[in-house]
């Protein structure tokens, strides 16, 4: 059976075949360069969302395609049951990257999620001495960790979290960028905060300058772990490697994903002190894919690219200019922008349209982007877009904001 077609068919198949757990805009696409994709017909858009910052270095980067070409024709698994000849280069480079000392390699953002709150939960026990099944985790509201029951246990978004019960216990939750409020639920059996340094799905929030030091030091005070999700803000989106390093901050654990695959395939990690993540012994965490040769290929090349610094410089200056044209809009149909670098959360006057109208506007003028909640949309176009792209998308959402 032919699936593809045309748009409007091949959009009605993936309706009929899949579980509606995604509300994709009608575009279909089939073919995609550096910052542009092509879909089914032929019409060209320029992707201004990169996978949720999975495609950092944009849609088939030439070093990214080439190492995993070389190694689709030597080695695709092992499982953890051996070694391979990438496993211990991925892990230094990761380690030298993050600053950690080990790395415990995964393959979804949420499966690192996941590892780092097994990893505080036992270090708590073993180390700082919390009475077994006592630990606590302080998360902040508004967040997005994943999608298993866990973390949409401490999820504020009824969207993901309601009718997902019984939740998981051990969590408490607190106002994002709030010092005190993060001082008032530390206790004796809190083993770790958990925060994004900018939230990505709640619209790109940036939290009050000295807020990440701050967290740092409150943790630091009171011997409890300090873990960045930084699986949509790293690997260069903010202009920095990962978002803490604008304000100096070393966290206990680096979580990481998205970018890490170059989006070519999924892989993800946790990278921590040898003092924490060696908390783990054989056969008490694993994953059969994670750390396989084919990821690691890639995302040793990812790390190389990031190496030389290039991308956050791109995302640093390019930001800057992506900032500016959008404030242009403030008060000509946008209310609010927020973000660094090459990542921005914009809130759409919503006396003119929702995010979604706004999106499926663009999406006619050549545009990806995706809402977010309500009337915002959240722009992250690959690290390897030019000023003249920049300036064509902004155009475009002129447009689509003066003919609402």
């Amino acid at each position: 059976m032919n699936l593809t077609g045309h748009t409007p068919e091949a959009v009605a198949d993936a309706a009929r075949w899949t579980a509606q757990n995604y509300h994709p805009l009608p575009v279909v696409i089939a073919a995609a360069e550096g910052s542009w994709v092509t879909d089914i017909d032929g019409k060209r858009y320029l992707d201004f969302l990169a996978g949720y910052s999975a495609l950092n270095f944009g849609h088939r980067h030439p070093a990214l395609i080439a190492a995993a070409h070389a190694q689709l024709d030597r080695l695709t698994l092992t499982s953890r049951a051996f070694l391979h000849d990438h496993f211990a280069e991925f892990c230094h480079r990761l380690a030298a990257l993050t600053g950690q000392d080990l790395v415990v390699p995964m393959n979804t953002g949420a499966e690192a999620v996941e590892t780092a709150i097994k990893i505080s939960r036992k270090w708590g026990y073993r180390v700082k001495g919390v009475p077994i099944d006592r630990a606590k985790i302080i998360v902040a509201a508004n967040n997005f960790h994943g999608r298993t029951t866990t973390i949409i246990s401490f999820s504020t978004d009824a969207a993901a979290r309601d009718d997902y019960g019984p939740y998981t216990p051990g969590f408490k939750i607190v106002a994002y960028g709030s010092l005190p409020a993060l001082e008032s639920a530390i206790d004796a059996n809190t083993v770790a905060v958990l925060l994004e340094p900018i939230q990505g799905e709640a619209g790109v929030l940036v939290p009050p300058a000295g807020y990440l030091s701050g967290v740092r030091e409150l943790c630091t005070a009171n011997n409890v772990l300090l873990l960045a999700d930084e699986i949509q803000s790293g690997l260069g989106r903010t202009g920095d490697t990962f978002a803490v390093d604008h304000e100096g901050v070393h966290p206990d654990m680096h979580i990481i994903g998205k970018a890490l695959g170059g989006g070519i395939v999924p892989v993800s990690a946790v990278a921590g002190p040898a003092s924490v993540v060696g908390v783990l012994r054989p056969g008490e965490h694993g994953s059969t894919f994670g750390g396989n040769p084919l990821a690691c290929a890639v995302a040793i090349e990812v790390i190389k690219l990031l190496e030389k610094g290039e991308y956050q410089q791109r995302s640093a200056e390019l930001g800057i200019h992506l900032h500016a044209r959008l404030q242009s809009l403030v008060g000509n149909g946008l209310t609010a922008v927020r973000g660094r670098g090459l990542w921005a959360g914009i809130d759409i006057d919503p006396a003119l349209m929702t995010g979604r109208q706004a999106a499926e506007a663009l999406m006619h003028q050549g545009v990806l982007v995706k809402e977010t909640h309500g009337s915002t949309l959240r722009l992250a176009p690959p690290l390897v877009i030019t000023e003249s792209e920049i300036d064509h998308a902004i155009d475009q959402l002129a447009t689509v904001l003066s003919t609402a």
